[in-house]
């Protein structure tokens, strides 16, 4: 199905060039001005270079039995290691289903110490989350080109939140930051939204660009109903992704069996072609999609700066010290609209009020920073400059990749033969499958 998610070797000489040309930006540019006002302490740890080599991910996030396992075995057409699947919640820990010559489970603890993977910094929420996360591989063409991250099944209810022993809305905010797309899936069935739900929907705020939400298990319902479930299912997101903008869900079956209710066959299989063209996106805009993030990570390394600052002017220089630090962090919404006039920084582009008062409370304001203006004029020069001429890489780039099949078939669908879109390398293979049978043809294909 994906074989098309591939790159030839020979022609990635442009991609290394725009993601070493970020490294050099980011260790030379950026860094020093996150290191002096500890920016790490705050929002995100240190970048390594198998942040920027790492291929693209997508994250799945959904209560328990949408079918998020279910649709990573759609994707890849077969089992990987440690799968579980079933109507209870089976997924336990966070899974990423990586590529590798030989099939495997990579244990957590082992995995947070590789400094070919991306995940070191994952190592700060303890064994807890250490003992609930590995990684899966195997020899999957669909994965030479992207990973996929499996989440545990979010269930309702005080208990279950508690009983992780970790912070599980801390694992997805560093997930989201990272990964090029986040899937949320939606039972047809169960379209309630529970509280750990909602907190975990709310820990994606910020990406919104990443985010596509899928209705899963259409088939099982018919068009009368579909049509009253799409409408609820709009109403409940509108009250928790609080936009203006209606939201695009794409609506299907995402599995191998027979559809129940066939009526809308013909709807399942274009919103199923609309999900998976945007997924094919993601090898070709890897370098676009780190470009977009570093340069969100300066603009708010810039205004943590400008606050860190304004907090350590304020600081009285002998005595008083800890009734001061008390009263900016009461008072931090009047420091973020100094900033805001001061700095002509949008409000918007401040951290959450309740989160840097929770991060304060624990930092010694003595160690702070008043306000260093080269380190600022190298990052706005960088923003000006560097990034501008990487940006003028990035067409180039698309260019030199193999983005698209040339040919976009699709068997006819019987009774037995599961929702599929084929994907074929050019008119040569449609000349082999003339005259084959359904199945042959099928087989063909996907070998």
């Amino acid at each position: 199905m994906f074989s098309w998610l591939k790159r030839e070797p020979a022609k990635e000489e442009v991609v290394e060039n725009v993601l070493g040309e970020l490294k050099k930006i980011y260790r030379s540019k950026l860094l020093p001005l996150e290191e002096h006002y500890s920016f790490h302490d705050f929002h995100s740890p240190k970048l390594e270079d198998s942040d920027f080599d790492a291929k693209p991910m997508i994250l799945l996030v959904g209560q328990y039995s949408t079918g998020k396992t279910t649709f990573i075995r759609y994707l890849l057409e077969r089992d990987f290691p440690g799968i579980r699947i079933g109507p209870e919640p089976t997924t336990d820990r966070f899974i990423a289903v990586m590529y590798d010559d030989k099939e495997g489970i990579i244990p957590g603890n082992a995995l947070v110490v590789d400094p070919k993977k991306q995940f070191r910094p994952l190592e700060k929420y303890g064994n807890a989350f250490l003992n609930r996360f590995q990684c899966s591989t195997l020899p999957s063409p669909v994965l030479r080109a992207i990973s996929i991250v499996d989440t545990p099944g979010i269930l309702s209810g005080e208990k279950q939140r508690v009983d992780r022993g970790y912070d599980f809305t801390g694992v997805l905010e560093w997930f989201a930051e990272r990964v090029d797309r986040i899937i949320l899936l939606f039972d047809a069935h169960k379209l309630d939204i529970s509280d750990e739900f909602r907190r975990s929907i709310e820990a994606l705020r910020g990406h919104d660009d990443k985010i596509r939400i899928v209705l899963n298990k259409a088939d099982m319902i018919d068009h009368q109903q579909l049509m009253r479930v799409y409408g609820a299912l709009m109403w409940s997101l509108g009250k928790v992704l609080q936009t203006p903008e209606v939201a695009r869900v794409y609506i299907g079956s995402f599995w191998d069996n027979p559809l129940r209710f066939d009526v809308n066959r013909r709807l399942f299989e274009d919103e199923e072609q609309d999900l998976f063209r945007d997924l094919q996106s993601l090898p070709r805009n890897a370098a676009l999609r780190k470009l977009n993030d570093l340069i969100k990570r300066a603009r708010l390394a810039k205004v943590h700066a400008y606050l860190i600052s304004e907090l350590r002017k304020e600081m009285p220089q002998i005595f008083g010290k800890d009734s001061k630090k008390k009263e900016l962090i009461k008072n931090l919404g009047s420091i973020y609209d100094r900033v805001c006039r001061e700095h002509s920084v949008s409000i918007g582009d401040l951290p959450d009020i309740k989160k840097m008062q929770e991060v304060l409370a624990n930092q010694d304001f003595n160690k702070f920073h008043s306000l260093k203006m080269p380190l600022l004029e190298v990052v706005d020069r960088m923003l000006a400059i560097d990034i501008s001429r990487l940006m003028g890489m990035i067409p180039q780039e698309e260019m030199h990749l193999v983005s698209e099949p040339l040919v976009k078939a699709r068997p006819p669908h019987t009774g037995d033969l599961s929702l599929r879109v084929v994907w074929t390398a050019g008119p040569e293979a449609l000349e082999q499958m003339e005259g084959a049978s359904l199945r042959q043809t099928e087989m063909m294909v996907f070998q």
